[in-house]
């Protein structure tokens, strides 16, 4: 017997299928997980949801509300497990998985986390301005913490043990003291597999479960110190620049970098004009940076 369409299907189906010529997600899009940075919190990021909601209607965005301001300080591995405790069921609930928009501090907490979750479901990560290699500079936020101190004297006090309970510091990478800093910082270097540990390839197989890094920055940051940190570059001893595909954990593959990037997954962003408070509140950089990563 002939099938026939029922009434108005053929209507339907039209629709459906200009819909996709234009881009348009039949499926909705993915929700967005929105992480902040270092003193701040979920009330500094409406203006990107906003941004969000606008250009793809429907999307679930939630700025996690963890660890907000004061408590930003706190050491980052408890800061890593509170985020992925919040995360976590957002991310059961996304079958399709979730994309990650972290900020400053926040984009170290998030590699963290998608370096130690070995289920998530992060598609899309977008790193915006952060001090991914680590951060050495005579900023405002150097200043707020260590009043009395120039950067080169950091060292004297990030490297002990109690000051390595406060986040900055777990970050904090003096390219004048690199056996230091490989000693005594319990955070960054792990992470980058600068320093062996019996989890490497186990968090290189979780890293690697991402579809694109995106990775956001620019030279009038004001913060991120080099602003290169945020590319995946960094300061020699000597403080000339050694970018992302020329550093030693890249070369070899520690967490997994050099395997996204000949996948062809690794996409760079750089604007100039932008400090760093206003990197999530700038909508040409949200347009040209974090918008198509976002479906």
């Amino acid at each position: 017997a002939e099938m026939k369409t029922p009434p108005g299907m053929c209507g339907s189906l039209l629709l459906l299928l200009l819909l996709q010529l234009q881009g348009v997600r039949i499926d909705g899009y993915r929700p967005v997980v929105i992480v902040h940075g270092i003193l701040d919190g979920p009330k500094e990021f409406k203006t990107l949801s906003g941004y969000i909601t606008k250009v793809h209607p429907g999307t679930k965005v939630s700025v996690i509300s963890v660890d907000n301001y004061s408590y930003s300080v706190k050491p980052l591995w408890t800061q890593v497990r509170d985020f992925g405790k919040a995360i976590g069921p957002i991310m059961k609930k996304a079958p399709n998985g979730i994309h990650l928009l972290c900020f400053s501090q926040g984009g170290l907490i998030c590699r963290a986390l998608l370096s130690t979750m070995p289920d998530h479901n992060v598609h899309n990560f977008i790193s915006l301005s952060s001090p991914l290699a680590g951060q050495y500079g005579d900023t405002n936020y150097l200043n707020r913490y260590f009043p009395d101190y120039i950067k080169t004297a950091v060292f004297k006090i990030c490297y002990l043990r109690f000051w390595q309970k406060v986040s900055i510091c777990q970050y904090w990478n003096d390219p004048h003291h690199r056996s230091l800093y490989l000693q005594k910082n319990n955070f960054l270097p792990k992470l980058n597999g600068e320093t062996f540990h019996s989890d490497m390839q186990a968090w290189r197989k979780s890293f690697l479960r991402i579809n694109k890094l995106v990775l956001i920055g620019g030279p009038d940051d004001g913060v991120i110190t080099p602003w290169q940190s945020s590319h995946f570059g960094f300061y020699d001893s000597n403080e000339n620049i050694v970018e992302m595909r020329k550093q030693e954990y890249y070369r070899n593959d520690a967490f997994g970098l050099k395997t996204l990037d000949a996948r062809g997954d690794v996409s760079t962003c750089i604007h100039s004009g932008v400090v760093h408070v206003q990197w999530h509140s700038n909508f040409t950089v949200f347009q040209s940076c974090m918008q198509k990563w976002l479906t």
